[in-house]
């Protein structure tokens, strides 16, 4: 270089570099963990709500039935009946039955169906929850007490509740 030119040595240069590489490298980093938390607390706040609405419905089925019956296959997880009667001369009662289920298991995680029987016949058929672990769900029925511990896993995450819930009372 001439006397009075202007210009950075190469150390200069170098420590700049190295400045800059540090910083992305920095902000890669924060990145990374912002997704990765971000990733498992959506996938733990699905699998609580998840565990919450398999809750809802179960305790809803299960404060009105006059019986329960717990089921041993995915197939028929649980089984409530109970009836509406009716106290209107000439109306004949309504006899409901909700049936659990599991579909779409694929290693002991599937999701959980309820499928809603008027008189005999299907009324509807609503899916309650997802990401449910058949092999950490249980149900124990003590009359008049149906005790549900519901397990979700999604990735990383898990939620277990238990719901105990007695049924109404007989006239």
């Amino acid at each position: 270089m001439k006397r009075g030119e202007r210009g950075f040595t190469l150390i200069e240069v170098l420590v700049v570099v190295a400045i800059v590489a540090l910083i992305a490298g920095a902000a890669a980093m924060a990145t990374f963990q912002v997704i990765n938390v971000t990733k498992r607390s959506n996938d733990h706040m699905t699998v609580t709500r998840q565990v919450q609405n398999a809750g809802y419905w179960i305790s809803h089925d299960a404060l009105m039935a006059e019986y329960a019956t717990v089921g041993d296959n995915p197939n028929n997880f649980l089984t409530l009946n109970w009836t509406e009667w009716s106290y209107v001369e000439g109306e004949d009662s309504i006899y409901h039955t909700a049936i659990y289920s599991f579909q779409d298991l694929s290693g002991g995680i599937g999701k959980l169906q309820r499928t809603h029987w008027v008189d005999a016949v299907v009324a509807e058929q609503t899916l309650v929850a997802e990401y449910i672990d058949y092999n950490a769900t249980e149900v124990i029925y003590n009359t008049p007490v149906l005790t549900l511990q519901i397990t979700a896993s999604l990735g990383e995450a898990e939620e277990t509740k238990e719901y105990r819930v007695w049924r109404r009372p007989q006239f």
